[in-house]
């Protein structure tokens, strides 16, 4: 060996040597122990190390069938990225806890374009104030196998209800907490289409109590949580907290 290089190497303290032997490690391996990684800006960051390492995160993204981005400082193109590669999700939560994910509808759209979309069986947006109908409906509407969604604390309007109505037919729980630009009607055409709801979550809407009388006359094994008391409605109350059913 050349003197300088051997220099070189023996001043590293063996970094060259640790680095050969990680680039050692089979694929599998490394996959395996990307997927401990609580961040997925640290995940993002590893596979743009080199092919090998691309090929590994995608490895361990694609045995993943649960992905949450809450308080994870994460953006659209990250996020988007990411979905793509987890062929085998189930449960996506890319609500804006802590304040740290900032998608918005370009990430929504990005997102509906990967192959898992249409098996996801749960959905969470809650608190993206930066998505609008035009980002919830494009998911939405390739969600076809979509049992749970969370969209409260958003500014969507029934625009997104219907989306919801027409493609999510397997829909048995929606929190819609604090939804104020929800109307009747799109409660109505939501309870109307699918038919397996079980529970809606109503909370802080503007909707008047009352109305949601009709939607029992509907489906009267509707569980309608986080509503006033109705005097004489018939309509059982319960105010949970705002990721609680009761």
């Amino acid at each position: 060996m050349d003197p300088e290089k051997q220099r070189q190497n023996d001043g590293d303290g063996g970094g060259g040597a640790a680095e050969a032997d990680i680039e050692r490690l089979p694929v599998d391996l490394l996959a395996h122990i990307l997927s401990l990684l609580s961040s997925f800006r640290d995940l993002s960051m590893a596979g743009g190390v080199s092919r090998r390492w691309r090929w590994a995160v995608e490895r361990s993204l694609a045995s993943r069938r649960r992905l949450s981005f809450a308080g994870q400082r994460t953006g659209n193109d990250t996020a988007a990225r990411l979905i793509r590669a987890a062929v085998n999700l189930r449960d996506l939560d890319i609500s804006r806890s802590c304040w740290g994910c900032h998608i918005t509808d370009e990430g929504l759209i990005k997102i509906s374009s990967a192959d898992c979309v249409a098996n996801l069986t749960s959905i969470s947006l809650w608190g993206l104030a930066g998505i609008t109908d035009k980002g919830v409906v494009h998911l939405v509407s390739r969600a076809y196998s979509l049992q749970h969604l969370n969209i409260g604390g958003t500014f969507i309007t029934d625009e997104s209800l219907y989306a919801v109505a027409n493609s999510c037919t397997n829909l048995k729980s929606i929190i819609l907490w604090s939804c104020r630009h929800v109307t009747e009607a799109g409660l109505v055409a939501l309870v109307n289409k699918c038919r397996r709801l079980e529970c809606i979550n109503v909370g802080g809407m503007r909707v008047p109590p009352e109305s949601f009388v009709g939607l029992l006359s509907i489906s009267p094994a509707l569980q309608i949580r986080s509503i006033p008391r109705i005097l004489n409605a018939g309509v059982q109350v319960s105010t949970p907290g705002v990721f609680g059913w009761g």
